[in-house]
């Protein structure tokens, strides 16, 4: 794939468990954004082992993620795919990045702030982990980077990354811009609606999996939060049904005004029982086109190491430019 009158854009996933229902409305996206723009999707193994995982289970993971995204929509015909570790250049240019880098910079990123907290694991990839993001990132002279609050800051230190670097060394890098979605709002979790749903909760009922059961979903959206008031609106203190008719609303394409009308006067056993109807429609389908991908392991091959090819042809060229006007001597790989 090269890059050409088409803006780029480019983001990733962390292959750390079956995606959520959460994720599968930002997937929706990346689906979407294959009509206008010249699309890379990376699994973002290296940014997962700042955690520490089971390699049968990183390697597993890994795969069953590929093969989700295909049958969520993405088009390996239209978008490239690949492991982040498959394409050594991501590595590389952090190095190149961290030396441009202040470590005061790197302790004022929240995330590292929250997730060092009490934790006894907390090692040198934790801390430079927004480095490599934005390696990710300038490497492919990415024009839009999808991103949600929780990512806005390691984008604006990409940002600034990019702007030192260029003012330093001459002008190498694209400025990456934020690509804001726009949604009816982001998916909480089930038990929790002040917290982002997440595929690590320890509390299995706090998400829906996108190879959840029929059964499953039935039961975890019967044991949401919601409130006393059993009514479908908006107002004060209604996280929990609020998130509920976010997730009705992502699946439908209906506003949530359409949602509030659809259910006036009905019971939230009703809005219940009929959102997980959407859910199970929605998802049965692609668990099916997931399986036959999965047992297809010549066809995952082939998707990623065509991904990873591709990937190459332009990070290959932004590392030689960089490496250039930094002064080393020319590559020879």
């Amino acid at each position: 794939m090269k890059l050409g009158i088409r803006k780029s854009i480019l983001s990733g996933i962390q292959p750390s468990g079956i995606p959520t229902l959460g994720n599968y409305t930002v997937v929706k996206n990346w689906v979407g954004f294959q009509e206008n723009f010249e699309c890379l999707f990376m699994i973002a193994d290296l940014h997962s082992i700042t955690v520490q995982q089971e390699a049968i289970k990183i390697r597993e993971n890994s795969l069953n993620l590929l093969a989700l995204l295909i049958a969520c929509g993405i088009d390996p015909n239209r978008a490239s795919i690949f492991f982040q570790s498959h394409v050594s250049d991501h590595c590389s240019l952090s190095w190149i990045l961290s030396c441009v880098t202040s470590i005061g910079e790197l302790f004022r990123m929240t995330q590292f702030k929250e997730k060092s907290e009490n934790k006894i694991n907390v090692n040198a990839g934790l801390f430079t982990y927004p480095v490599l993001m934005a390696a990710d990132i300038l490497l492919y002279k990415t024009n839009f980077v999808p991103v949600g609050k929780d990512q806005k800051q390691h984008l604006e230190l990409t940002r600034d990354l990019a702007n030192r670097f260029n003012r330093r060394y001459g002008n190498t890098f694209i400025v990456p811009e934020p690509y804001i979605f726009e949604s009816s709002g982001k998916i909480m979790s089930l038990q929790n609606p002040s917290k982002k749903m997440s595929k690590s909760d320890k509390n299995e009922n706090s998400f829906i999996s996108l190879l959840d059961s029929k059964d499953k979903i039935s039961k975890k959206i019967k044991k949401s939060v919601t409130d006393s008031e059993n009514c479908v609106c908006h107002g004060t203190n209604k996280d929990g049904i609020e998130n509920l008719m976010n997730i009705y609303s992502s699946l439908t394409k209906k506003s949530l005004k359409e949602v509030e009308e659809e259910f006036y006067g009905k019971e939230y056993g009703v809005f219940k029982r009929l959102l997980t109807d959407v859910i199970v429609a929605e998802f049965e389908p692609i668990q099916k086109k997931f399986n036959e991908i999965l047992d297809d392991k010549i066809y995952l091959e082939k998707v990623y190491k065509e991904g990873a090819y591709n990937a190459k042809q332009i990070s290959k060229k932004t590392l030689d430019e960089v490496c250039e006007k930094i002064g080393f001597v020319g590559r020879c790989d």
